[in-house]
């Protein structure tokens, strides 16, 4: 996402700069009130962007001490390219299964749900399924300062506003600075009770996907105006103003809720040591072995296709592992894209015989080099 500069209030250039805000601490506020106050003063000051806000209990930094906000699927400072890959197998298979719930249950709207994915990551990302490549924020103070000061057993908390485009549709994408926003509350059905409570937005950046040149593209702190830190205590609201009550941040009776629960259990299916998690683990480290050794013959060698046709042609020695390998990545396609149809037999088989699989070609591999 392209990065912005904000400009600031005269009380928070005494403390940071629009550059280092993410780097400095956060502005120390007192009240409810005087944070609404300041929050009005750049909304007024950076007139070309909407702003958002996010609240946390500590302020999550990177390895240059900087706040970071990255969606779920990317976060970890070691992100290989095999666990991203999982991750997003990861969401496929809980997309597929959330639709089939929802039909199942007859869901307000689902004919749209299932044309959209943006629909299905917004819901499995609010409703905290799976990783996805979408982040949390609000349109309200009050929201994000409850959130902040929910379940959190520190002094204080904190409170971040982010300048983002102007939107003029459920799901706004800008090609300019590379976002994509979106409305919870046009796109979520009237039985998700939890997006009209918490006011919530989703954002990310446009043209998602598992291959990036630069992580620090997808992170929201690019467009990070400013960082309040509130103290954790009921002073904090004063004599006007009340947190939002975690029973209705998180209501009852939400059926939404209730069937991403039943998503969870789908989608990590236990069977002895067996789940969905641990074949597609697998499945992305043998990948990651013939894409490999493919490029040892053939240097540019980007997808799993093209690396079996240069291994059957540079290597057919192997023609009967690659061919088990073939047979693997059928029952893998039908995992990710129709996982309620894997029985946990079928799965129970089939990561035994994946990891038989990854044996053989390490063994045939380190043969094939002592020779």
């Amino acid at each position: 996402m392209r990065s912005i500069v904000g400009k600031l209030t005269p009380e928070l250039l005494k403390h940071t700069t629009p550059k280092t805000v993410g780097n400095d601490s956060g502005f120390p506020i007192a009240t409810f009130r005087e944070l609404v106050e300041q929050v009005a003063k750049l909304s007024f000051l950076n007139k070309d962007f909407l702003l958002f806000y996010r609240g946390q209990k500590n302020d999550y930094r990177n390895k240059a001490n900087n706040s970071t906000f990255y969606p779920t699927i990317y976060r970890g400072e070691y992100l290989t390219q095999a666990e991203l890959d999982y991750r997003f197998d990861k969401l496929e298979s809980a997309s597929k299964i959330l639709v089939d719930l929802l039909s199942t249950n007859k869901i307000d709207g689902i004919s749209e749900i299932k044309r959209k994915k943006f629909i299905q990551w917004s819901l499995l990302q609010h409703y905290e399924v799976t990783e996805t490549p979408l982040i949390d924020v609000t349109q309200s103070l009050r929201v994000a300062c409850s959130f902040a000061q929910l379940e959190n057993n520190e002094d204080t908390a904190y409170i971040y506003v982010f300048g983002l485009p102007y939107f003029s549709n459920r799901i706004s994408i800008n090609s300019e600075h590379d976002l994509i926003n979106i409305r919870l509350l046009s796109i979520s059905p009237p039985q998700a009770l939890r997006p009209y409570f918490q006011e919530g937005y989703l954002v990310g950046t446009d043209d998602i996907t598992n291959d990036y040149a630069y992580k620090n593209e997808l992170d929201l702190n690019n467009r990070l105006i400013a960082k309040f830190e509130i103290p954790n205590n009921k002073r904090f609201w004063g004599r006007y103003f009340d947190p939002i009550p975690k029973n209705a941040l998180y209501p009852k009776s939400d059926v939404i809720e209730k069937i991403c629960k039943q998503i969870g259990s789908k989608l990590v299916v236990d069977v002895g040591v067996a789940s969905i998690g641990e074949f597609l683990k697998l499945w992305t480290q043998i990948e990651q072995f013939l894409l490999n050794e493919a490029r040892q013959y053939v240097r540019d060698v980007y997808n799993i296709r093209s690396a079996i046709q240069v291994l059957l042609k540079y290597n057919p020695d192997k023609y009967g592992l690659l061919k088990e390998f073939d047979y693997l990545r059928d029952f893998r396609n039908k995992l990710v894209h129709k996982p309620s149809g894997i029985t946990s037999e079928e799965l129970r088989r089939n990561v035994e015989s994946l990891k038989h699989l990854i044996e053989e070609y390490k063994t045939a591999h380190n043969s094939g080099l002592a020779q």
